[in-house]
């Protein structure tokens, strides 16, 4: 292969409305058969919402808090729980937020999704307490990789 052929690349399908659909669907039922009002957000590789639900018996903010948990999951490729402590004040992460167009959140409830190994989106919920909005997440994200 000369340096002028470009070295083959391998295909990995995108995050579809179908599969932000199901997350969407799965996180919500694991949050209501534990009693849970959430809201849910699913953006694409690009920071692209995919779907959304918001629940009107959850806190008004619920709403931006799970995209922004999305956001944080995907800019950092890292479940946002994991990220808590790297915020703190001398923490690698601390002046993070400023540095780019919208603000992160570091309070569990936001993953990434990947697809064969690459990052293809990241889901994120919020209204439920952070362990819960974690475990809501996780359970849609293990579903779509079912």
């Amino acid at each position: 292969m000369s340096a002028a052929t470009p070295a083959p690349r391998t295909a990995v399908a995108p995050l579809t409305t179908r599969d932000a659909e199901l997350l969407v669907a799965t996180a919500t039922a694991a949050a209501e058969a534990a009693g849970v009002t959430v809201s849910v957000s699913v953006l694409d590789a690009g920071g692209h919402p995919l779907a959304f639900r918001r629940d009107d018996r959850a806190v008004l903010i619920s709403g931006e808090t799970s995209t922004r948990k999305a956001f944080t999951a995907l800019q950092l490729n890292a479940p946002t729980a994991d990220l808590v402590d790297a915020v703190q004040p001398g923490g690698p992460f601390h002046t993070l937020p400023t540095a780019l167009d919208r603000p992160l959140l570091f309070i569990a409830g936001g993953l990434p999704v990947h697809r064969d190994g690459r990052l293809v989106g990241a889901i994120g919920v919020g209204g439920g307490a952070p362990a819960q909005d974690h475990a809501f997440a996780a359970a849609a994200r293990d579903a779509l990789a079912a």
